[in-house]
Parts: C-alpha cells; structure tokens; sequence
C-alpha cells in the first residue's frame, strides 16, 4: 500500500534529482526498500490507465502485484511499486 503523502514525497525526490537514472533508483530505494521501482518513457506507458500523478518531467504510475503478475492499477492501497516515465520535452 502506498498513500497519498508517500507519492507526493516520492514525486518530490524524484524531482530533485538531476534525471531519472541508476542512482535516482537507488535514492528512491534506500528512502523506500518496501517498494518497486521503475523507469521508462513515458510513450511506453499504455493510454487505458492515466497516470496517478503528473509532474512537468515525469508521470507516476502504480504497479499492483495482487496478482500472478505485475499490471497498472490506479488503487494506492493495492499498489507495491511505483514506475517513473519520463516525459519527453
């Protein structure tokens, strides 16, 4: 589960480092080892699910692993990770 404050503050270091590569992985793990997370492009992501926040260099979308395998949810109290596409300028 991960609440409302907890992806702001996510989406707030995500912000502050200087691009979204090994080393913002690797901040945003040591802040948060129970949680998955992932970066991608933004164009990768598929359009059926919004992003669950939105920032001017990335979007924040949920990963659910309630099931057998990882999908999108926009469920924060289902949500075991978090993935960070990038927005292309």
């Amino acid at each position: 589960m991960i609440t409302q404050e907890t992806l702001e503050q996510i989406a707030k270091m995500a912000a502050e480092c200087e691009a979204l590569n090994d080393a913002a992985l690797t901040r945003l793990k040591a802040q948060w080892a129970e949680l998955r997370f992932t970066v991608c492009n933004d164009d990768d992501m598929p359009a059926r699910l919004p992003p669950v926040l939105r920032r001017e260099k990335f979007n924040l979308y949920l990963v659910n692993g309630s099931e057998h395998c990882l999908s999108l949810t926009d469920d924060l109290t289902q949500a075991i990770g978090v993935v960070l596409a990038e927005v292309d300028a």
